[in-house]
């Protein structure tokens, strides 16, 4: 499944991305937030994406998994992906990852715009939620972009480098205003 905006184009991931899924994980900059932990090598980012890859055989799908390329040039810029719940809540979770030399370029934003309203308009989904560690400043001003409710704090949720940090939890309603 192949999803595009303006200016990006999303496609699932392959073991062919290996290199640029590596490049990624290992950014500090993308780590600082990132529960993963930067990978001691390529072998170690390959097992982290071999389930990514392998969710594309399950029926019903619970997740899609994206690498974020521009249009124009065909390069890679990050990662995205939206889980699903598979059940009478309709229920889905995004993520985004961008490479630092792209970001403050709007395509953070412009991506989960375009995952959000691919699921709900192709997954139906009832409630779109995403979560982002207290101190990422701009992946909240991203969330708040997106028209997402900040709907509450999880405390001590997430293990990064040794620490358990606070996490917001964000939501958006197939009904809330959008102009997207």
């Amino acid at each position: 499944m192949e999803i595009e905006s303006k200016r990006l184009m999303l496609k699932e991931i392959s073991l062919e991305d290996l290199k640029s899924i590596h490049e990624l994980y290992s950014s500090p900059e993308v780590d600082k937030f990132n529960t993963l932990g930067i990978p001691k090598d390529i072998e170690a980012t390959k097992k982290l994406i071999q389930p990514m890859i392998e969710e594309k055989t399950i029926n019903p799908r619970k997740a899609y998994h994206w690498k974020i390329v521009l249009k124009d040039t065909g390069e890679f810029i990050g990662l995205t992906g939206l889980s699903l719940s598979n059940d009478k809540f309709k229920l889905g979770e995004i993520y985004y990852e961008i490479l630092p030399r792209f970001w403050k370029k709007g395509y953070a934003t412009e991506t989960a715009k375009t995952v959000i309203k691919s699921g709900f308009d192709n997954f139906q989904l009832h409630k779109i939620e995403a979560g982002v560690a207290t101190g990422n400043i701009d992946s909240i001003k991203v969330l708040d972009k997106l028209g997402m409710t900040r709907e509450g704090l999880r405390r001590k949720i997430l293990p990064i480098r040794g620490e358990w940090i606070d996490n917001y939890h964000y939501a958006i309603v197939e009904d809330d205003p959008r102009d997207y």
